[in-house]
């Protein structure tokens, strides 16, 4: 895109914590593993000399706490000797970096006691890296229950998420935590950064020099010397501040199919059961006709590229955008208005909009 060809003017508008345990319960005793603060490696479970010994009254047993995890900073041994992975969420434990087992994953070991993760077995041969005696099919069962009954936290746990899960539903669940963090919604460049909302805010205004506006309104104007090269043009981003959130408008020219198009849409920065909260409507006229959009911003989750390729959002045709330009039609001078609304539930059930001041 040619840069210097395209001008966007921008108008005034109207307007875990982890719980220790308590040792003085009453009533049945139960075991639980603390963590020694003197111990130098903070391994989890530490060694079997360092827990303090328990009685039990006869016929007594202990007691299995569940929704604990590891104290902060506590690292699990490793199940496998060979990748070093420890019963934790499940991630292909094939690649050495992540240090995990999946939930179908088995732990073998050999005759000496040392085990290994059933994807390892093959890749070493089935020769024990440790000693290299030759591995058979002994499953270690204890250590696979012990990795079935882990409960960890979310990995965004230091952003606030508060859930613990079993290692087996971890990452399903991080997939779609609300915690986790946007990647950045402008579509100029292949942006990399990713952060929560107030930091993207602030990347997208002194990285990306975009427009900052405030209000529910708008009225802009995108103007083309040569609307006939709509190859991937995109003009600059605007966001819009209003009921305390922020919006991203996006406007561009892209082929499809055959015909070239422009294209206007919105997107919150949130969740998209936030987003549904939002409804906007964009308008674009000229020469006596004008085009209404009216629509639910999606959700900074979903890519420009695939909201832009859902066509979620106010198409025009080329031949209506210069129609819409008037004069000889070699130059597009387009003016796109619009307003954001919440919508609301006044007492007698019925939904009223709501606009900013």
């Amino acid at each position: 895109m040619d840069v210097e060809s395209v001008e966007c003017l921008s108008l005034p508008d109207a307007s875990m914590d982890v719980d220790d345990g308590d040792s003085h319960h009453h009533g049945h005793p139960h075991h639980h593993i603390g963590l020694p603060l003197h111990h130098p490696a903070h391994v989890w479970p530490p060694p079997r000399a360092a827990r303090s010994p328990r009685r039990m009254r006869r016929g007594s047993g202990p007691r299995r706490v569940q929704g604990r995890a590891p104290p902060a900073g506590a690292r699990l041994p490793p199940a496998c000797t060979s990748c070093s992975s420890a019963p934790s969420a499940p991630t292909p434990c094939s690649r050495p970096s992540t240090r995990l087992l999946t939930s179908t994953c088995l732990l073998v070991q050999c005759q000496n006691g040392h085990t290994l993760c059933s994807t390892c077995k093959a890749r070493v041969h089935n020769r024990c890296p440790t000693c290299r005696q030759e591995l058979g099919d002994i499953r270690c069962l204890a250590l696979e229950k012990v990795a079935e009954s882990l409960e960890l936290p979310c990995k965004y746990c230091s952003l606030g998420c508060p859930e613990i899960f079993p290692y087996y539903s971890k990452i399903k669940h991080e997939a779609q935590c609300s915690f986790r963090l946007y990647n950045c919604p402008y579509a100029g460049s292949e942006c990399a950064v990713a952060g929560d909302i107030p930091f993207l805010v602030a990347h997208l205004r002194d990285d990306h020099k975009v427009d900052m506006h405030s209000g529910c309104t708008f009225n802009h104007r995108y103007v083309k010397s040569n609307p006939r090269e709509v190859e991937n043009a995109t003009w600059m981003l605007t966001v819009f501040h209003c009921f305390g959130q922020y919006f991203c408008l996006h406007f561009e020219a892209f082929q499809l199919g055959m015909a070239p198009v422009y294209m206007a849409f919105l997107r919150f920065m949130g969740d998209e059961n936030e987003a549904r909260n939002y409804t906007y409507s964009l308008e674009v006229g000229g020469n006596g006709r004008k085009m209404v959009w009216e629509g639910t911003p999606r959700s900074i989750r979903d890519s420009h590229r695939k909201v832009r390729d859902s066509h979620d959002g106010l198409i025009i045709q080329r031949n209506m955008a210069l129609f819409f330009s008037g004069g000889d039609r070699k130059e597009l001078k387009l003016r796109v208005t619009g307003r954001i609304w919440k919508e609301q539930t006044n007492p007698d059930g019925a939904c009223i909009p709501n606009l900013c001041s």
